[in-house]
Formats: structure tokens, sequence, C-alpha cells
């Protein structure tokens, strides 16, 4: 009764016949509609809402819901050939096109049709998210005293002591910043880091979300290949002279696409590559609360051991709670902190205060630990389920490496696989797959797909993908 979909369906059938009424004309009441279309007052509520905002009726508190004039014949189309012009650039005096390639990244965020295994998406099905201790948590929240003022700019102290003291270290409050979620952090950090056309170091393959913000910022990405133990840091050094680079991207713990993390004797080589550069590292640790029950203790952040400043530390709730808990943690010492706070402060002036005060109490209530423990178990159930079906079903698929932490495997199809023709294929059987070119700034080095276990109703769904991946797609394999 309180679906998504008796919403809808009422909707369709109220927009059907509006055209009954005259402008001006009133609709019959709440509980007629109530008991002719056999649903409950919130959902008659709800669509009435919703046929409001698309501008259909209007409501009158004490009168009624009335019918809204219908709007006028939409104008004729516009010629907006011009725009061509004015969104280029000059460059020596030449004009060059100026467009920002969102394209890897809408793949993980698009929707598959109904009926489609999602195996693309980047977030928690919502069976997963915590959504009962999240409410709660938001309406605890807007309860606070001063809960809808002005924030400080920075954030929270509260919330900002608290992302410290995760990240570790030395760290403290006033080292943090508060960001609306991590895709808005790496954008901060490399706006403050990098100036238009400078190079910018990335692992390879690497998050496409870092990639368009870098080519979006005017940025040139360089790829620094890695292996099963994180980046090779003798090729970093060597792009790093080579380049002339002040920033390097990394995700050292279960990166994505790859899940590998970066080995112990990396970790202190890395940042003295650095620093002997004179470079920033921007540490995204995306998935530190998305470990598999199985993986034993964590390696400390590469900022909790960093005693010259050389690391930007990124950190988000997004990932391990809802798409729409947009709050994440910029961390960084020196005056590097003053020019992120700076950029947050021009884009966006500040994270909203409830959504802070409702981080802080989602992550101080009791069932917190208990959600990241079923997170982590389920995970690795996940992970275990799709893996097995893969090495039975399409054994000619590669897994080169199997993570114990993040939601995704990272597969190599067979030398001289059509990549893109793969993907297709298994969105015609009913699988979203996301390909892997997306996560390479340069030639890819062979064809792979990316497969999440996150974003689907169970364990059950991930087995059932698989099989008709390899009705669809297992001769192409």
């Amino acid at each position: 009764m309180y679906e998504r979909s008796s919403v809808a369906e009422l909707v369709e059938s109220l927009r059907a016949e509006l055209n009954r009424y005259s402008a001006g004309g009133k609709l019959p009441s709440s509980r007629s509609l109530v008991e002719r279309f056999r649903v409950s007052p919130v959902t008659v509520s709800r669509a009435l809402a919703q046929l409001a905002a698309e501008g259909l009726v209007v409501t009158r508190p004490g009168a009624g819901v009335f019918r809204c004039a219908p709007r006028e014949t939409a104008p004729a189309a516009v010629d907006t050939s011009w725009q061509a012009l004015a969104l280029s650039a000059e460059d020596g005096g030449e004009i060059v096109p100026r467009s920002v390639d969102a394209s890897g990244v809408l793949v993980s965020l698009a929707t598959p049709p109904p009926g489609v295994a999602e195996l693309n998406g980047g977030y928690l099905h919502s069976s997963l998210q915590p959504e009962r201790a999240l409410a709660a948590a938001l309406a605890r929240a807007g309860r606070r005293p001063g809960a809808w003022s002005r924030p400080p700019v920075e954030g929270l102290t509260e919330l900002r002591d608290w992302f410290a003291r995760e990240i570790g270290g030395p760290l403290t409050a006033a080292d943090v910043l508060i960001t609306a979620g991590g895709q808005s952090a790496l954008t901060t950090a490399l706006r403050a880091l990098a100036p238009p056309g400078a190079p910018i170091l990335v692992e390879s393959p690497t998050y496409p979300g870092l990639l368009a913000i870098a080519r979006a910022a005017g940025c040139r990405p360089v790829p620094v290949p890695c292996d099963a133990e994180g980046v090779r840091t003798d090729l970093l050094a060597a792009a790093f002279e080579a380049t002339g680079a002040r920033v390097f991207v990394c995700q050292p713990l279960f990166q994505n696409p790859s899940g590998s993390v970066l080995a112990d004797a990396r970790r202190a080589e890395v940042r003295r590559i650095a620093r002997a550069a004179g470079a920033f590292v921007v540490e995204d640790d995306y998935a530190r609360a998305l470990a598999h029950e199985d993986a034993g203790p964590l390696p400390a952040t590469l900022a909790a051991e960093d005693p010259d400043g050389v690391v930007v530390h990124v950190r988000s709730l997004t990932k391990v709670t809802s798409p729409s808990l947009r709050v994440g943690a910029l961390a960084a010492r020196g005056p590097v902190l003053e020019r992120l706070r700076a950029i947050q402060v021009v884009d966006s002036f500040f994270v909203p205060r409830p959504f802070q005060e409702a981080a802080l109490e989602l992550v101080g209530a009791p069932a917190w630990p208990r959600h990241l423990r079923a997170v982590g178990a389920e995970l690795r159930h996940r992970r275990e389920v799709l893996a097995g079906a893969l090495r039975r079903e399409l054994p000619d698929l590669s897994l080169p490496h199997l993570p114990v932490g993040g939601y995704q495997l990272w597969l190599r199809l067979p030398d001289g696989a059509d990549e893109a023709g793969f993907v297709a294929g298994a969105l015609r059987a009913g699988v979203a797959v996301t390909p892997g070119r997306p996560y390479f700034c340069a030639e890819p080095p062979g064809p792979y797909v990316r497969m999440s276990f996150a974003g689907v109703a169970g364990a059950g769904e991930l087995t059932e993908a698989v099989r008709k991946l390899r009705c669809g797609v297992g001769s192409d394999a």
C-alpha cells in the first residue's frame, strides 16, 4: 500500500482524468480517492503532491485540490547552434572545443532498465543501507538546537574531530574540512593543488570520476601502472621526473577497480618519492568502511604516517551509508589547508548543517558498529558467490586479484575479446556491467570489465546474473 508503485499508479490514473475538470475545477476529496482507489491516505497525499509539483493541480488548505490552467503550447524550437562557439576556448588564435566528458561516471550512476541486474553500480543496495538508522538520525538532528542555522564553513567541530580520529595519526579537528561527499573533496583537492594545464599522476587503472575531474579542470592525467601490490613506485619516481607533476592521486586501500592494497614496503616509498619531487599525494580512502569480514587488520592511512604534510586525505561516509548522505572530509596540514578551505568556500560556502548533524547522530549511535559489521559480512559473502559463479560459468574470464574490501571484481577478458561487444551483449542478456576502458587515461593493456556485487538485492541475484551472462556472452568471453 505504501510502495512507490502504488503512488505511481494513482498519479497515472489521476493524470488521465484531469481533462474532465475545467481550469479551477475541484477534484474529489482525499477521502473519496482513498475509498475509490483502495489506497492509503499517505498514497493519496504523495500522488497529489507529485501532481502539484508537475504544475497540474494546486492544493488550497481547507478548500481542497483544484486543477491548474493547462500549460501554454511549447514554443517552437530555437536555434542554439551559436552556443558551439560560445562554449569553445581560444588557443593560440584557434577555436578549440571545451567539453566535459562525464561518460565514465554516468556508467556507474545510470539506473539499469527494470529487470536488468545492476552489476555496474557504485553504491550499496537499499537492503544494505542503514535506512532506519539514517531516518532516526535525521529526525534527531532536525530537533537539535541550532540545527538549521549556519554552520562553520570548515564544518562542525565535533564531526571534524570524529573524522580526524578515524583518519588517525597526529591529525586533529583543526586539520579537517567537511565536504559534500568524496567526489566534491577530490574536486576541491585537484583545483587547489594543480593549475589548468598541469600534469596529474594517477594510478592506472583508476576511478573514472577522478579522470573526469582532472580533465574538467583542464589538467592532464598521466598514468602510472599498478600491479597486485599497488602503484609501482619505480615508475612513480620516473613519472614525477619526466612530467614535473606536483600531484599524485591514489587509492592505497581496496583500489577501484582492481581492489589491490598498497604493499607495506611501498607506503613509505610513495611518500618519500612525492616529498623529493616537492609534490602532494592525494589519498582517496573511499573504501575503508567497506572492508570485508575476512580482511584482517587494516593498514593505517598514509596521512596518519605523514610527518611532512605531503598527504591530502579524502574520506566519505557515502559509500557505506547512502548515495544521498553526501558528507565527507578533506584532511591536510600546513598552508595547503587554507587553500583547500578557500576553494571550498568559493564553490559551495559550506555543507548543509542538518546533514552534518545527522552524520554525527549516525556515527555516534550504537547501531553504527553493528551496521559496519553487517556490511562487511555481506560483502564477503557476495564476493565469494560472484567469484565462484564466474569461475564455474565463465572460466575464460581472468580474476587477477580477489579483493578483501570494496564492492567490485576487476576481470580481464581474453586477449582479442571485444570489450564493448561483451558489455552490450551482457545488457541484452539482462546484466549491466561496466566496461574497463573508462578506467584508463591512455591505451589500456587489454580488455577488462568491472562487476559490482553491492547494488543487487542479494547473492541469489548474482548467481542468476552470471547464468544470464553465460547464456548471453559466454562464447565472447
